[in-house]
């Protein structure tokens, strides 16, 4: 991209082992399908969310050129693969979905129902970025703030010790992350279908849906179950009862 920008190029050419930029992983979706074009801002969104497109980076210099970047497949050569270039319309104009896995989604409130404003937030933050989190979504309310993070450096225990001492907190871990642009509602359905939703978020072109699978909610009832059972012998005739 760097030589293209340099060289004044026409166009850019990626090849891969796909035929192209498709609307979802494969790995994860069934019936991906390709995207015959797609804007310098769609790439950047959809990597941004976590898609295997182009990085950022790439693009950029490309952008600043309005220079045109093909992506491929040297399966395929004779195929005509995606055109990434400027002010490009999605075609064919269809859901894109994304997933990220075994993303932890920690819920932060007051000791004392006090609200959750800036200062609470910037501390919240701070922490966040001391303990080198990878934040992908955000929520907050009057007294109540959640995150969901990545924790690629194995220290969540830390983060959570630090964040109790000030907050009441609640974790829940191994949730995914499904991020769809350009949805509809038989996509959110789709997605929503057999699983446990924890938190949702819509813009008109973006929703994010947090979600734990049925198994891993019945097992983590179970758990919890059996954790009240030893420490309240009274709790299943109570129950019962």
């Amino acid at each position: 991209a760097i030589f293209a920008f340099c060289l004044n190029a026409k166009s850019v050419t990626v090849w891969k082992d796909v035929p192209g930029v498709l609307n979802a992983d494969p790995r994860y979706f069934e019936n991906a399908s390709l995207l015959d074009q797609l804007s310098y801002e769609e790439a950047i969104e959809l990597s941004y969310y976590g898609a295997s497109v182009i990085h950022p980076k790439t693009l950029q210099p490309l952008q600043r050129k309005e220079i045109p970047l093909y992506v491929k497949s040297f399966l395929n050569p004779k195929q005509t693969g995606t055109k990434i270039a400027k002010n490009l319309k999605l075609s064919p104009n269809i859901p894109c979905y994304i997933l990220r896995e075994h993303q932890v989604l920690i819920s932060v409130s007051s000791l004392d129902f006090s609200y959750i404003v800036e200062e609470n937030i910037s501390h919240i933050f701070k922490l966040l970025h001391l303990h080198k989190m990878k934040v992908h979504l955000i929520q907050n309310s009057a007294i109540s703030f959640s995150v969901c993070i990545e924790n690629n450096f194995d220290t969540l225990e830390a983060l959570l010790l630090e964040l109790k001492a000030k907050y009441k907190v609640s974790v829940e871990k191994g949730v995914n992350v499904f991020t769809l642009r350009h949805h509809n509602q038989q996509a959110i359905d789709e997605i929503e279908k057999n699983k446990r939703v924890l938190l949702k978020q819509i813009t008109p072109k973006t929703v994010q849906i947090l979600t734990l699978p049925k198994k891993s909610w019945v097992l983590n009832t179970l758990i919890i179950h059996k954790s009240l059972v030893k420490n309240n012998p009274d709790f299943i005739y109570n129950s019962l009862g």
